[in-house]
């Protein structure tokens, strides 16, 4: 039920998007020229690595001159960068990731291969136990505001508690959040 609800979900949000989309590609292009789409290595389920894809919104050669995590004040982040990224425009690309059956519309957040080092081996593989997801409990309840103890215990509880119910309220969390409504 959930995969058939990502796929219907994530298919009406690309064609209903589109414009949006199609609008968010020209000015990453027109600011900073091509390509338009970041594509980072996550780890997915059963620790599978998978091509997360993004709105480019850094300079072309961001990960050779820097971190990869991003300063509030990080330089290399465009000015239409810093729009999409606070407007979560950026992440409209991970809708094709959840098509392709790499992500969910609602889990963990994925992440980088080098943040593994970041969890106990049982942790680790709870976590991977389930799809990620383009949004999950730490970001519906906390944004980007969760510090790393606060994102775990969400994501670990959101993999204990699961289900269809579960991510209805948390996309429904998380479009209150985008709206400027909160979090409840």
């Amino acid at each position: 039920m959930k995969r058939a609800m990502d796929l219907v979900l994530s298919l009406a949000a690309l064609l209903l998007l589109s414009p949006l989309m199609l609008a968010t590609a020209a000015a990453v292009a027109l600011e900073s020229g091509r390509p338009v789409l970041f594509v980072q290595p996550r780890v997915g389920r059963c620790g599978r690595e998978f091509g997360m894809f993004k709105f480019r919104s850094m300079v072309k050669n961001a990960a050779a001159i820097g971190p990869h995590y991003t300063g509030s004040n990080d330089a290399r982040v465009t000015r239409v960068g810093r729009f999409i990224r606070r407007t979560s425009l950026d992440e409209l690309p991970q809708l094709i990731n959840v098509l392709r059956g790499d992500m969910s519309l609602v889990g963990p957040r994925p992440d980088l291969p080098a943040q593994r080092c970041d969890y106990s081996e049982a942790d680790w593989r709870e976590r991977c136990s389930v799809r990620p997801g383009i949004t999950g409990l730490a970001q519906a309840r906390l944004r980007s505001q969760a510090t790393p103890a606060q994102r775990l215990a969400l994501d670990l509880q959101y993999v204990r508690e699961c289900g269809l119910a579960l991510d209805l309220r948390i996309l429904g969390w998380t479009l209150a959040r985008l709206g400027g409504r909160g979090s409840n």
